[in-house]
């Protein structure tokens, strides 16, 4: 005897299977975390339980940035998690909970914070000593790990209470969040791993942690930012068409009153404006361009010689709103394993996968261009790179001197289409792109074919 499936029964099972595909989809929302230029990169939070209390633990929390060119700027990091217990913060040194919380039933003693999901941040400079530990007390700003490997972690300390004061009983918190300042990061749950190993000042004796879990946070420009935030132009000596970013790279111009508004640089009291926007708003206020962006980052192959080219790279700030400390580039093209010299920027090379030497990473050289001041005359800073030539891969065809791809403080920017790059003179590839051009040819070929030529 045979299963007989009823037409209703059909349309049902049809909308139940589509319905569990929407959903299976839904819950893979792809945020493009995965970097190919620093794919191990990412932000690691450890937290070592150092000692423990009548109700709970002393621990040290260190942020470390294992990025290799992505850093946080001021304001610097904040950090969130939620209790699994109804634990409370009694006292923290090297930073501060934003919010103390409703500590109502404790008598005597006040916690720092007895709120069930804290924030923390980090302590600014100048604190008092006896308010400070280790790697502490920067205003939240971590440095990249290719950039300044010294500067690449914040710490803070706590002693919580109603925790437990075992490694059986205490519970790891829940839902961590990392705003650097803002969103972009992702964080994965607490894992228990090995403790933490110290060694003393004299390294002499090793002491470790009496439990210590990680958490491992990734970054995301597409969670960060609904636009880019950078575009690239080109020039060459060799053609007088300079390429411009791309319209519209990081949104159109809208009206001023709009998040998205942009200044114009020749108006009026233009001094008074931006801080008036300022005050009130925390967004760029970008100059009035076509790109609409706040960083535009300008390549220029500017001299060919026998044996070395030289370009010349501009980056300049239209952000009324922000200084760029510490920032960076990062630059790929085939020829970086071959650079002989970078002239006012630090230069280091990034090689993501071992036997390939094409990505470099630029930097400000300390109290000279180490900070990109806002928009205006003096908002731009360059530097020029030479690069020796190898015979059997250089060329100037095909826009092959042009970077491949460029970031700038770890956001991937804008490239204008290749088929826009300076050609050579000589070059054919523009020759027959023209349908005008294409028509006449076609026309030709028939007309001898049919002998009226």
């Amino acid at each position: 005897m045979g299963f007989v499936v009823s037409p209703m029964m059909s349309l049902f099972s049809k909308f139940a299977v589509l319905l569990l595909f929407v959903l299976w989809c839904a819950s893979f929302t792809s945020t493009e975390a995965y970097d190919p230029l620093d794919p191990t990169g990412n932000i690691t939070i450890k937290w070592d339980i150092i000692s423990w209390t009548a109700d709970g633990y002393v621990a040290v929390v260190t942020i470390y940035n294992f990025q290799q060119y992505r850093h946080i700027q001021a304001p610097g990091w904040s950090l969130g998690w939620t209790w699994a217990k109804k634990e409370v913060i009694w006292s923290m040194l090297g930073g501060q909970a934003t919010e103390q919380g409703d500590c109502s039933k404790f008598k005597g003693n006040i916690p720092h914070c007895c709120k069930k999901s804290p924030t923390v941040v980090d302590l600014l400079p100048g604190i008092p000593y006896n308010q400070q530990i280790a790697n502490c007390c920067k205003g939240g700003v971590i440095s990249s790990w290719a950039q300044d490997p010294a500067n690449a972690a914040s710490s803070f300390q706590l002693s919580v209470g109603s925790a437990g004061t075992s490694n059986k009983t205490v519970r790891l918190p829940k839902n961590f969040t990392l705003k650097a300042p803002g969103p972009g990061y992702t964080c994965a749950r607490a894992k228990i791993v090995k403790p933490t190993r110290f060694m003393s000042t004299d390294k002499r004796r090793i002491t470790q942690a009496l439990m210590t879990w990680n958490i491992t946070c990734t970054y995301s420009q597409f969670l960060a930012q609904k636009t880019p935030s950078c575009c690239v132009s080109l020039s060459s000596f060799y053609n007088s068409t300079i390429v411009p970013c791309p319209k519209c790279s990081c949104g159109c111009q809208r009206n001023i009153s709009d998040s998205r508004g942009c200044v114009d640089p020749n108006a009026p009291h233009l001094a008074s404006v931006v801080s008036s926007l300022g005050n009130n708003n925390p967004m760029p206020i970008v100059q009035c361009t076509s790109h609409m962006c706040p960083i535009r980052v300008h390549w220029h192959i500017k001299l060919n010689y026998k044996q070395y080219w030289r370009v010349k790279v501009t980056i300049t700030n239209f952000n009324y709103n922000m200084n760029y400390t510490q920032w960076n580039l990062v630059v790929q093209h085939p020829n970086f394993d071959n650079l002989t010299q970078s002239f006012s920027f630090n230069y280091q090379s990034l090689s993501p996968y071992s036997d390939i030497n094409d990505t470099a990473m630029l930097w400000g050289v300390k109290f000279y261009n180490d900070m990109l001041m806002k928009a205006g005359r003096s908002g731009n800073v360059q530097s020029e790179l030479l690069f020796q030539k190898d015979k059997s891969t250089f060329t100037f065809d095909k826009g092959w001197a042009f970077p491949r791809r460029i970031y700038f403080n770890g956001d991937n920017c804008v490239m204008p289409p290749p088929d826009a790059y300076p050609w050579l003179p000589n070059a054919s590839s523009h020759q027959l792109t023209s349908p005008l051009m294409l028509m006449i040819a076609v026309l030709s070929a028939l007309a001898f074919l049919y002998g009226y030529v």
